[in-house]
């Protein structure tokens, strides 16, 4: 029952930070800086996963085709399905549920422990509005990041089977083009968006409604990350049995 309550209030909220928006003037300033330390600020850590992974993919993909009758241009072709279907969209939002997730619930969190949300609220602003749309629509640059990511993971795959020996260029190169479906990139893309959502709405959930002082906010951060990778996952299923089925 209670994880019912949780859902319905989970809604609620949703609808609630659409209610009294704030003035243009100050949301500018908020959705700036949750641009800055949601989704610049997760460049980085994004890029340099996303290269080493890719490289892995492909090296794990060689070893396990090495067969005088598979051609080498299987190597390029099966580090792109891999990256572009799932590694960038899925495992990168899972890994951005922890950084992101994490962040989100303990900033909304300490200002529920500090009362500045009561305060925001006795002044007739709406809170909601004011700490969850500015990460909505910093998340809404959210696809850039996992096209940064399908990129790297895709140069990251031809640098290590290059320097590996697994195939040349040009086989890992044709890999690459071949069989290549849009419909693919445009699937990532609509999971993107889809996750983008969750990952700013499930953690400031977590962080909005949470109750107690510092040692709850860790435990609602906790929380977070987890409910957050819970729905990645599902959302990702559906998505893929609808989308690709």
């Amino acid at each position: 029952m209670q994880y019912l309550n949780n859902i319905g209030t989970y809604f609620l909220m949703i609808i609630e930070l659409f209610r009294k928006p704030t003035k243009w003037s100050v949301m500018r300033h908020l959705i700036l800086k949750d641009i800055d330390d949601l989704i610049i600020g997760s460049l980085g850590i994004v890029s340099f996963i996303a290269f080493f992974v890719g490289g892995v993919v492909t090296i794990q993909t060689a070893l396990n085709i090495d067969n005088p009758l598979i051609p080498k241009t299987l190597v390029g072709f099966a580090t792109r399905q891999s990256i572009l279907l799932e590694f960038a969209p899925t495992f990168m939002s899972i890994i951005m549920a922890g950084k992101v997730g994490s962040f989100i619930t303990s900033s909304i969190g300490t200002m529920r422990v500090t009362e500045q949300i009561d305060a925001l609220e006795v002044m007739g602003i709406n809170s909601l509005n004011y700490l969850v749309f500015p990460k909505l629509v910093a998340m809404a640059f959210y696809p850039f990041v996992i096209s940064i990511a399908m990129f790297l993971g895709i140069i990251g795959g031809l640098t290590a089977c290059v320097y590996g020996g697994y195939s040349s260029v040009d086989d890992f190169i044709t890999g690459i083009q071949q069989d290549f479906q849009p419909f693919h990139i445009v699937y990532a893309f609509i999971k993107t968006f889809l996750f983008a959502f969750v990952l700013a709405t499930i953690p400031s959930y977590h962080g909005y409604y949470m109750k107690g002082g510092a040692l709850e906010v860790g435990e609602a951060s906790t929380t977070s990350f987890v409910w957050t990778s819970v729905t990645i996952i599902l959302l990702n299923y559906l998505a893929t049995q609808l989308l690709l089925s």
